[in-house]
């Protein structure tokens, strides 16, 4: 089966576990689909994505297409056995979807049939789930709504963030393709279908999302929306008219008088920050247009003058 030929879709970090997987077990990736390469950084250079960058390394075509539609004759030109896919970016269209011998089938990083979108990771974080999972799914025309193949649980540590979570589940996804996806070829996987009943949308992080409101969120919450926005794109919160990002953090569930969103001050390496029924404990940040640092740096700074300053 491992001569079949692969046409794999994939765009970030998270897809690079999965086309790993796929060369390191032998498989003949034939092409490998990507978003388009995009700038980054404050300098804006153009860099190729992680997975065009990772197949260039294997000597892998990469096919680069801004609408799927306009290029799907390239695509197809690798004469694909099996499509795999995990977190390509776009809609699949359904010449693409009905050609491969062996189907196409798409790794996501949830509990289908929740958290079907763009951002599953990020909402069972923010929404403080204690478990998540990775499946292998029949890819259809319709948003991550095929049968499910195989379904891999995973812990939810409380203090985990998005980033770290992302490590847990690309591990997962990479034993999927090692340990699952022969037997999908074998057709010992008939699938499950989905239960309507039970769809959870997990739409994009907008950027009205990444800040956070203290006298909004009861502690908890407000910690789970740091955590699930740690690493990128960061959440943030107002003071005194400027932005400062959340870089690394921790609560207390510790009742306090002041205001929530209240700084109280500069403690065992944190800024501690008024919440209701608790405290979030900043211990990295970013003031906005200077660097990150940590909060002592931050103390001996402009940050001692925020004591008593309140967050919007």
């Amino acid at each position: 089966m491992k001569d079949l030929r692969i046409v794999f879709f994939g765009t970030p970090v998270f897809a690079c576990s999965v086309l790993q997987a796929l060369i390191d077990e032998g498989y003949t990736v034939a092409a490998a689909v990507s978003q388009p390469d995009r700038p980054v950084g404050r300098k804006r250079r153009i860099e190729p994505t992680p997975v065009h960058a990772l197949a260039d390394r294997y000597g892998i075509p990469v096919i680069q297409p801004v609408k799927l539609k306009d290029e799907m004759d390239a695509v197809l030109a690798y004469e694909p056995d099996l499509i795999v896919t995990c977190a390509y970016g776009q809609f699949v269209p359904s010449r693409i979807l009905q050609a491969p011998k062996y189907g196409c089938v798409n790794i996501h990083p949830s509990l289908l049939p929740k958290y079907r979108g763009g951002a599953p990771v990020h909402r069972a974080v923010m929404n403080d789930d204690r478990e998540t999972g990775v499946c292998l799914m029949e890819m259809v025309k319709e948003m991550d709504a095929g049968r499910v193949y195989v379904c891999r649980k995973t812990e939810i540590g409380p203090d985990m963030t998005t980033a770290e979570l992302n490590t847990v589940l690309e591990k997962i996804s990479a034993d999927i393709i090692r340990e699952d996806l022969p037997e999908y070829l074998k057709g010992n996987l008939p699938g499950t279908p989905q239960d309507p009943a039970g769809v959870v949308l997990a739409p994009n992080i907008s950027r009205e999302e990444e800040q956070v409101h203290f006298s909004m969120e009861e502690i908890r919450m407000l910690y789970a929306h740091v955590r699930a926005l740690i690493d990128e794109p960061y959440s943030y919160g107002v003071i005194e008219g400027k932005r400062v990002k959340f870089c690394a953090a921790a609560m207390e569930e510790t009742e306090t008088p002041e205001a929530p969103g209240t700084v109280l001050g500069f403690a065992d390496h944190a800024m501690r920050i008024a919440a209701k029924g608790g405290v979030l404990c900043v211990k990295e940040l970013q003031m906005e247009g200077k660097g990150r640092m940590n909060a002592d740096a931050f103390a001996n700074g402009a940050g001692r003058a925020l004591t008593g300053k309140v967050f919007d």
